[in-house]
């Protein structure tokens, strides 16, 4: 794998430019394949960028859109990043494209893996286009490294798997590495101060289950 850096003055720099790649490969995905997929992150940091994507002039009804991972809460739940993509990114153009969330009707996230991966196995493959976040303790996904399930998800080779942190609240469901790395183009979405230095400190990193983005 080769790695790319690439820092901005500031938000609306990256933003522009993100943008821009990310069309162009889901152009090309639609133009070789007839359709193209685009997996994105939580949080608060991929919102400004989706709202700009909202208005970008492409045939969205042609692109599958997923999430990498997702918390195992209600939908009217504010932690739930299904709601957060629905608010900021399916909007306006992008309205039209196929989202397929994670949540289920099942209480415990476990119980539902053989459904999510069901449900999401029509996306199209390889993903044209992956985002992914990282936390401060270097977790990626919901893979992390206080889990118990960051093994399998750092080596199954199922698309799908469950996770409980220890360092952070809600049962998750999320996909596995080698799912996300089935991309013909991912990338890590980062911005401020703090992210950079956490970012500084896994590229030393050379244990993967102490940082798991490490692995990406």
């Amino acid at each position: 794998m080769n790695a790319t850096i690439k820092k901005f003055e500031n938000s609306v720099q990256l933003n522009e430019q993100f943008v821009a790649e990310i069309i162009e490969k889901l152009v090309s995905g639609i133009k070789n394949d007839g359709r193209a997929s685009l997996l994105v992150s939580g949080g608060n940091t991929p919102k400004p960028l989706f709202t700009a994507l909202t208005s970008t002039d492409l045939d969205w009804s042609k692109v599958d859109i997923a999430l990498v991972d997702d918390r195992w809460v209600p939908l009217t739940d504010s932690a739930s990043n299904e709601t957060m993509v629905k608010e900021f990114l399916l909007k306006g153009n992008v309205a039209n494209a196929n989202f397929v969330g994670m949540k289920t009707t099942h209480t415990e996230a476990f119980d539902a893996v053989e459904e999510v991966t069901r449900n999401l196995a029509n996306i199209k493959t390889p993903f044209d286009v992956v985002i992914l976040g990282m936390g401060e303790d270097g977790h990626t996904a919901s893979i992390f490294p206080c889990c118990e399930q960051l093994d399998d998800g750092l080596t199954t080779l199922k698309p799908i798997l469950a996770t409980q942190p220890t360092t952070a609240p809600h049962q998750r469901m999320t996909f596995s590495k080698s799912a996300l790395l089935n991309s013909k183009q991912l990338y890590l979405h980062l911005v401020g101060a703090n992210k950079e230095q956490v970012l500084n400190a896994v590229a030393a990193e050379t244990d993967v289950r102490k940082a798991p983005i490490s692995a990406f």
